[in-house]
């Protein structure tokens, strides 16, 4: 935990806050705080900055925080994701928070199970613990936009363009050339990752159709929990040289 996150609603008219649970366990064990210390905090949805630590235990966390400073910018990177199985699914939430990714759709494929969209890894309340946790990790305060559809014909004829604005779109796909064969048209790009056996012939044909340009992750199969990050890193690194260039 590099950021301990607050609800809004946990700020007192005082100006402290009292925290109970893992927060307070991992900064009495991991952190090893003390008061007096000064701990990095921010607000769910809002500021940042540095508290002191008033009292610590492994059953309570009292601070004064000071909230003087703004999350850092959101990665330039929108994704569209195949739905993962459960376990692998947290791992996707959390790299994506952790790097910045402010809109993320989980989509239907053919090769995605029905069973998955049973899960309740899926319900409102574990999306969000799994966001904050990245959250945590990468020192941000703002949740993604994370939105569920099931069915991706209707989602892509219907819904892709409003969804993902980005005036350029890729897609991870084997056997595609590299993404350095491609040249953005702007700051911003939409990125589409299938499950781990990819998407199939029609649902590839029917993105590419939509302007999503096939680029390959390299000669090797890759997880989702790998292939996100990985993925979003080279696809931020990509527009950031065409912007240096």
């Amino acid at each position: 935990m590099n950021l301990v996150l607050l609800e809004a609603d946990e700020l007192r008219a005082d100006g402290t806050a009292r925290l109970s649970g893992r927060r307070a366990a991992h900064a009495s064990a991991v952190l090893r705080a003390a008061p007096g210390d000064r701990i990095r905090v921010g607000v769910v949805g809002g500021r940042m900055g540095d508290a002191e630590v008033l009292a610590v235990s492994p059953a309570e966390l009292a601070l004064r925080p000071v909230l003087d400073a703004d999350p850092p910018p959101p990665a330039p990177v929108s994704l569209l994701v195949a739905l993962p199985r459960p376990k692998i699914l947290r791992k996707v939430l959390q790299a994506a928070a952790s790097m910045g990714v402010k809109r993320l759709v989980l989509l239907g494929s053919w090769r995605v199970e029905k069973s998955y969209w049973g899960s309740p890894h899926l319900e409102p309340a574990a999306i969000r613990e799994e966001l904050v946790l990245g959250l945590e990790q990468g020192r941000d305060t703002i949740l993604p936009e994370v939105r569920l559809r099931r069915l991706f014909k209707p989602f892509v004829e219907d819904e892709l363009d409003a969804a993902f604005p980005e005036r350029d779109r890729v897609l991870a796909h084997p056997g595609a050339p590299a993404l350095g064969a491609l040249v953005p048209g702007g700051d911003r790009a939409a990125l589409a990752i299938g499950p781990e056996g990819g998407w199939t012939s029609y649902e590839a044909e029917q993105l590419r159709r939509r302007g999503f340009a096939p680029f390959s992750l390299g000669p090797r199969v890759l997880r989702v929990d790998a292939a996100v990050p990985y993925a979003v890193g080279q696809v931020a690194l990509w527009l950031e040289r065409t912007r240096g260039g």
